[in-house]
Parts: C-alpha cells; sequence; structure tokens
C-alpha cells in the first residue's frame, strides 16, 4: 500500500541499525479487526535484541497516523489496523497510487498459434493470462508489448504445402476451413508414408533456400491464417502489438550458430550441434540433419527482440509441459551471454471437462476456440433472451475469462460451463451483476458522488465490512503484479461484489429514513464501482452496462 510504503521504510531502516538486513512484508490478516500483518520477526524472537525491536517497532506505529491500532502476538506476529478515514481521504486517484517506481519495458510472449491450425482451448488460459499480465503490467506503469509469436515456419509448414502439392490443390483457392483440414491429414502421412515426408523434407530445405514459388505459397497459406486468427481474437476481445513469428528469425539463425561455434559455444555431436554447458540432457541446437527446434527460433527471437524492442524482461506464457524447454533456454541465454535481460517463464494447467480429462469434441479432437465460445454465448442467450447481442457476447467472454483466471494458474480446471453461467456463486456472471446494481444504484439516486462524505460513526457493519476491504487492493494488486498470478484479482473482485450484495440486500439504500446512512452506503457504492471496474481491467474483463 502507497501509504504505508514510508512507514515499511522505517521498519526496515530500523531493523538495519540493529544489523539485520530485511525486507518489510505486508500481508493481509485473517484476524478479527485487523487489516495487515506483518511475520517478518518470528525468525528473530529469540534474539537478545527482539524486546528493543519491539519497543522501537511500537514507537514507530505509535507515531504514524494511518495505524489506528496494533498488537504483537506471543509469537512477535505484528497484527495492524487501518485508519480507513484517513486511507480512503487520500486515496481518491488510485491508480497513480499504485504505479511503480521501477519502470520497465517487457515483452510479454503468448498465444502462440500455429498457422494453418484452428485455435483450440490449450490456448485460452495463455491467451486470458496473457491478456491480464499484460494489463496489470501496464497499470503498474511498464512500458508492454505483447508478442503473438506464431508458428510459421518450419516442417509442419512444408507438410501442408507438400500435401497441397500431392493433390494439386491452388494454394490461391485454398479458405481456412480447407486449410484446417489439411493440417492433420499431412502431419498423419508425414509419419506414416517415406515418399510423402521424403518430398516434405526436400520442400523444407527449399523453402530455408528461399525458392519463390514456395515462398509464394507460404505467403498464401500465412495471410489467410493470420486473418482468421485475427477474427477470432478480436470475438474474443484479445489485440497484440506484435505479430511476430518463426519466419522472422529464420534469416538470423545461420549466421548465429556460426558465432556460437566460432566462441566454442557449440559443438558437433552425432551430426547434431548441441551446447558446451554441461546439462542433463544435453541441449540441442540443430538436429542431426540441420534442422532446427523451437530453442534454435527462440535464440534467434532473443536476439532479434534485442535489436529491435530494446527490452528489459521477457515472460512466456506457456504450459507447463513446456517447463524443461524454458530452463533450457534461459541456461542458454545466459551461457551463450546473449544480455543481462530477465525472463521469466509464466507457466499454467490445462482446461478439462467435468471428468478431469482434456476438453474434447465428441469425435474426439481438441476444442475448437470458436467452439467453446458459440457454446458459452448459446447459454447465455438462453439465460438472458432479453439482453442485446453485444451484451451478451461481453458477458460470454466474461465467462471464459474470469472462470480460466479465478483459478490458479499453475493447476488444471474443470470447465462447467452450467455453472460458470451461473448468476449466483462465484463467477463472472456475478461480478457483473454486482457491478450492474451498483451503477443502476447511483443513477437512480441522482446524487453527485462528490458532494458526499462518509460519515463513519453512521456505518453498520455490512458498510464498514464492504469499507474495510477496499484496504486490500493494492495488496492484492502486488500480489499477482509480483507473482504474475491474476487470480489473486479475481478472488478480490467476487470478494467485494459479494460484500457490495450484503450491503444492499442488508438495508434499503435510496429509500432510508436516515439520510445520512443513504449518502453512506451511496458512497460506498461509488467506491465500489471504482474499484470494480479498475479489477475487470486488470482481468481484461469488459464491464457491461445493463443485466
Amino acid at each position: 500500500m502507497y501509504q504505508l510504503k514510508n512507514l515499511i521504510s522505517t521498519l526496515e531502516n530500523d531493523l538495519s541499525h540493529k544489523n539485520i538486513d530485511e525486507s518489510i512484508i505486508l500481508r493481509s490478516s485473517n484476524v478479527p479487526n485487523f487489516d495487515f500483518q506483518i511475520n517478518n520477526l518470528v525468525k528473530h524472537e529469540k534474539s537478545n535484541e527482539i524486546k528493543d525491536i519491539e519497543k522501537s517497532f511500537s514507537k514507530i506505529l505509535d507515531s504514524d497516523p494511518i495505524i489506528k491500532n496494533y498488537e504483537f502476538t506471543n509469537n512477535y506476529f505484528i497484527n495492524l489496523e487501518i485508519n480507513i478515514e484517513m486511507y480512503l481521504n487520500n486515496h481518491e486517484n488510485l491508480i497513480e497510487h499504485i504505479k511503480t517506481t521501477d519502470q520497465k519495458k517487457i515483452i510479454l510472449d503468448y498465444g502462440g498459434p500455429n498457422i494453418g491450425k484452428p485455435l483450440h482451448v490449450g490456448h485460452l488460459r495463455s491467451l486470458n493470462i496473457g491478456r491480464s499480465l499484460y494489463n496489470i503490467n501496464k497499470i503498474a506503469g511498464h512500458d508492454v508489448l505483447n508478442d503473438i509469436h506464431l508458428g510459421d515456419w518450419g516442417m509442419p509448414i512444408a507438410q501442408i504445402i507438400c500435401y497441397m502439392k500431392k493433390n494439386k490443390i491452388d494454394s490461391d483457392s485454398i479458405s481456412i476451413d480447407n486449410l484446417e483440414e489439411i493440417y492433420p491429414k499431412a502431419s498423419k502421412l508425414y509419419q506414416e508414408d517415406d515418399d510423402f515426408k521424403s518430398m516434405a523434407q526436400k520442400i523444407n530445405k527449399e523453402l530455408n533456400e528461399n525458392k519463390e514459388e514456395l515462398i509464394n505459397n507460404w505467403k498464401s497459406l500465412k495471410e489467410i491464417s493470420v486473418e482468421a486468427i485475427k477474427d477470432l481474437l478480436s470475438l474474443l476481445n484479445h489485440s497484440f502489438d506484435l505479430w511476430m513469428g518463426e519466419s522472422d528469425v529464420n534469416n538470423l539463425i545461420p549466421e548465429m550458430i556460426n558465432n556460437l561455434k566460432e566462441d566454442k559455444k557449440i559443438s558437433i555431436d552425432n551430426g547434431a550441434y548441441v551446447s558446451n554447458l554441461e546439462t542433463e540432457p544435453k541441449i540441442l541446437i540443430t538436429k542431426s540433419d540441420g534442422s532446427y527446434l523451437y530453442l534454435t527460433t527462440d535464440l534467434a527471437t532473443v536476439l532479434n527482440r534485442k535489436k529491435e524492442n530494446k527490452y528489459n524482461k521477457a515472460i512466456y506464457i506457456v504450459d507447463k509441459r513446456q517447463k524443461l524447454h524454458f530452463k533450457q533456454l534461459f541456461d542458454s541465454i545466459k551461457y551463450f551471454k546473449f544480455g543481462e535481460e530477465e525472463y521469466a517463464h509464466v507457466e499454467f494447467g490445462t482446461v478439462n471437462d467435468l471428468n478431469g480429462n482434456p476438453l474434447r469434441t465428441r469425435d474426439g479432437h481438441t476444442k475448437k476456440l470458436t467452439d467453446l465460445f458459440e457454446e458459452t454465448l448459446s447459454k447465455i442467450k438462453t439465460i438472458n433472451q432479453d439482453l442485446d447481442e453485444e451484451t451478451n457476447k461481453l458477458l460470454a467472454n466474461t465467462v471464459l475469462t474470469f472462470s480460466d483466471l479465478i483459478t490458479n494458474r499453475k493447476t488444471d480446471y474443470k470447465f462447467d460451463l452450467d455453472k460458470f453461467t451461473n448468476i449466483s456463486g462465484k463467477t463472472g456472471i456475478y461480478v457483473q451483476y454486482a457491478y450492474v446494481r451498483a451503477k443502476k444504484l447511483i443513477q437512480d439516486s441522482r446524487v453527485n458522488m462528490d458532494d458526499i462524505n462518509i460519515v463513519f460513526s453512521e456505518l453498520d457493519e455490512t458498510d464498514s465490512n464492504l469499507l474495510r476491504s477496499f484496504l486490500k487492493f493494492e495488496y492484492y494488486f502486488n500480489q499477482a503484479l509480483n507473482n504474475n498470478e491474476p487470480h489473486h484479482l479475481a478472488d478480490y473482485l467476487y470478494e467485494l461484489s459479494n460484500l457490495f450484495n450484503s450491503m444492499y440486500q442488508n438495508e434499503s439504500i435510496l429509500e432510508n429514513k436516515n439520510e445520512i446512512k443513504s449518502f453512506n452506503k451511496l458512497k460506498i457504492t461509488h467506491y465500489f464501482t471504482s474499484y470494480s471496474k479498475l479489477l475487470m481491467k486488470s482481468l481484461g474483463i469488459q464491464p457491461v452496462e445493463k443485466m
């Protein structure tokens, strides 16, 4: 919390005077009547200086007006109660208060579709987590770019072109539906037919040699695929700053490999280039036939981004099955001395059906993202027959986003359409409804919120519970930001929505005979809409105006 930064800094300085170099960590408290907790002193409770530390900490806490009350537990946990009145009086410009002073240029790499293949449910989490982290880092003040990083080169492309040549299919006349049918057929032939495999390998080699006819074929395939991907992403309210792909760095790889050879960073092993870094398993840079791997193009992409974008940090949002790949990538970047930038792999689990199996179609194929959206939209329309098409689409995207992000990204979850479209419970529909209800309440009141000041002596329990919950915003925002975990904000949004509904249902607001109580609740409702809107923005959810 910005109002506690100076306090925390003062406490840290106090520790340093006692030769204790430690960062004070503020945690949310579940202790009744307290808002936050400091646990740092637990590890020092047997120190000879612990009583002196407690005494000096107490003096600091007593002098800070933002601290209303505090206590040291028997094991030196420190529970803090915040002066909510002072907090709110200094909290009108919420966004400015959560901006970081350590601003960075960050590239987020996520989505990763292959041309020729439809986006499927496996892309859902990457897209949702990526968009949320993009928004969160933007709000925090970082300079952020997102790159979809297309799989648009290599053997899969050669297989498609090979299939089209074998079956005399003109690349200028095919649709995205045709292309999506060709991709699995070509892949199957490559595995089963030696002649087809040899022909595809020859085409792949000639593509790398920039043979004009094949390059023209590739351009047509890419154009068709990218257009279809952009249409779908627009429907799902996703957008990207960069549309780079493997093809953009393919020509950089020979020079990169030559430089690594000259620096004695790689060597030949059974025809393949391997890193000289001692690891288990060995890090392959090329295959024995000279073809490139994902690692090869990812390394070249690092060099290209350093040249074109000059970033401080790169975050890859890719499922947890690729953990070894990214360990090898980051180890290689360091060993090859490609730069001092920060790198992180944000891993995530899978979206499963109600039986815990990967979400698939009736015929066993991976479910398309378009099909999942249409199923969700159809369900929403059934429930909300009086809403317009645009609102129903926003609600469908809310369901696909909130149900995904409410789950810790590291775990798998079951996609339950009936559950996730329910207006009651921990759902995106529930938080949207709470927001719409609050907005309507303010509109119906016809009161200028700037003219209202909360009279704290007239607050009831439901008022206080919601007000005190606002204190946690910066804590949860920083949890999401620092740990790349949007679920903290999704959980928090639900908590606020639930507390607002409790306040709303507890006592009439507009028809309350006590004007002070009515104005209190309206002002709190105003705060609620501000926090809800910012939280939805952080998650990648667009608020609806009616339900």
